[in-house]
């Protein structure tokens, strides 16, 4: 059978981008959640040569880790509108023939090579009535075509139907507070807005594992408010897609081209709200151990060390807060920091002195990650400013808070940036190209709060109703 597996668990938001893909394209899968199947982390590590990396996707033995949904459309045959999928085999001139002709009019299709998968062999021959036909082209589970002629496939395909365009009001690149808020009231001015998501709906504050001030929720979990800001978007009639990691946007006459991996979306204005990644300490050690000791998302992958000793770096309000956290399930937390004090507020420091499995590291500079001799993490080697003294501290994992950058390479040349790369803007969040409007953490002056940034959705929103005026 044509099988797939997806290795996630509930709190890891690109688990859930891939989940929510296949549940919206109806491909059948089996989801293994670790934090519920006994033994699945232990399976999960043997696939990827001992690195609890998710989401992980297996398609027929071969595995696909993290991938993005292009990458997974691509691989499963996924189109728009329709799934193809070609059982064939690699000596066929007819399925060479067949695969050629998908290719070249840019049609997805799963190949499933009957000399390497005898599981399909029953289906062909089912299919074809006791006989091995092949090429045997199936869509969306209903359409056959046996040995189709390209003029067949053209025709089954509806590959020279052309598609009207839909013309959206506004595009919104980047699906987080900001984005999320600037459609709300878009759409609630009866203008049409798509949210374009590289990733999963809800950015940095669907990763936070606890927000405690954002007005009217003394506490809430940030997926819990995110899900609740996307949902009221679809609910005012907002289009979103995911997995959409924008390539370029261009004007042509009076309206923006906005192109992505697989998709052109035509919209009259553009919202930038591609919000910040966490940076990085540049030190030796941390590329190779990403993802296998080294991690940027206490949410996403601190139940990996449950009862286990791990190191925090950084001294700002996430540093701490995600301490604590932390400190809540595992066995000790060493938190590390540059300076000599915390520059987190009062309030996290003086909670963390009544955390008793937090350490303090202050006044360290993070000089490198070690790995034993297998390459698993085991610490990180900091220098005292005042004593220059050298020591490794001991750990398991470490995660790493030391602010953020913007997510704006891509638009170099389309805006002005400021030299650390925020976009500039001026007025009612407008940008130096008319038309395209910034919010959220990727604007020069942002504070990187999620009450913050729902506020530049509104200035936002305010600047295209007076643009497409």
């Amino acid at each position: 059978m044509n099988e797939i597996k997806l290795y996630g668990t509930e709190w890891c938001p690109e688990c859930r981008r891939v989940k929510a893909f296949l549940e919206e394209n109806k491909v059948s899968f089996e989801y293994i959640n670790l934090d519920l199947e006994e033994g699945a982390a232990e399976r999960l590590e043997a696939i990827n040569e001992g690195k609890r990396i998710i989401p992980t996707v297996i398609i027929n033995d071969k595995p696909y880790i993290s991938p993005e949904n292009s990458r997974l459309a691509s691989v499963l045959g996924i189109n728009d509108g329709y799934r193809v999928i070609l059982y064939g085999a690699d000596w066929c001139p007819d399925c060479r023939k067949s695969k050629a002709f998908l290719t070249e009019n840019m049609v997805h299709y799963q190949f499933i090579d009957i000399d390497k998968n005898e599981w399909a062999i029953p289906i062909i021959t089912q299919l074809n009535n006791g006989k091995r036909k092949i090429p045997t082209i199936i869509i969306n589970d209903e359409t056959v075509l046996v040995e189709p002629e390209n003029e067949e496939l053209r025709q089954a395909l509806k590959i020279d139907e052309v598609k009207e365009e839909r013309i959206f009001d506004t595009i919104i690149v980047g699906g987080g507070a900001a984005g999320l808020t600037t459609s709300i009231y878009a759409q609630r001015d009866r203008f049409d807005t798509l949210i374009l998501e590289k990733k999963t709906i809800g950015g940095n504050a669907f990763i936070t594992q606890k927000i405690e001030n954002y007005p009217g929720f003394t506490s809430i979990s940030g997926p819990d408010l995110m899900d609740k800001m996307e949902e009221q978007a679809r609910t005012y009639g907002a289009v979103i897609k995911t997995g959409e990691d924008v390539k370029s946007i261009e004007r042509e006459e009076e309206l923006f081209v906005v192109k992505t991996a697989s998709n052109r979306y035509l919209g009259k204005s553009i919202v930038l709200s591609t919000g910040s990644t966490y940076r990085r300490l540049e030190i030796p050690g941390e590329s190779e151990l990403i993802g296998s000791g080294v991690h940027f998302c206490a949410t996403c992958d601190g139940a990996f060390y449950r009862d286990r000793d791990i190191i925090v770096v950084g001294g700002g309000n996430s540093a701490l807060e995600e301490g604590i956290f932390l400190a809540g399930f595992c066995k000790s937390v060493k938190i590390v920091h540059l300076l000599p004090e915390f520059t987190a507020t009062d309030t996290y420091v003086e909670k963390i002195k009544s955390v008793k499995n937090i350490t303090a590291y202050c006044n360290k500079r993070s000089l490198e990650f070690i790995a034993d001799e297998n390459g698993t993490f085991s610490g990180l080697k900091v220098e005292d400013n005042s004593t220059k003294g050298v020591e490794v501290l001991t750990a398991d994992g470490a995660f790493i808070f030391i602010g953020l950058t913007p997510n704006t390479e891509s638009f170099k040349g389309l805006v002005e940036l400021n030299e650390r790369g925020f976009i500039k803007t001026t007025g009612m969040a407008q940008t130096s190209q008319d038309g395209i409007f910034a919010a959220g953490d990727c604007r020069e002056g942002a504070i990187a709060q999620v009450a913050a940034a729902t506020g530049e959705g509104v200035l936002a929103s305010y600047g295209i109703r007076e643009y497409l005026k």
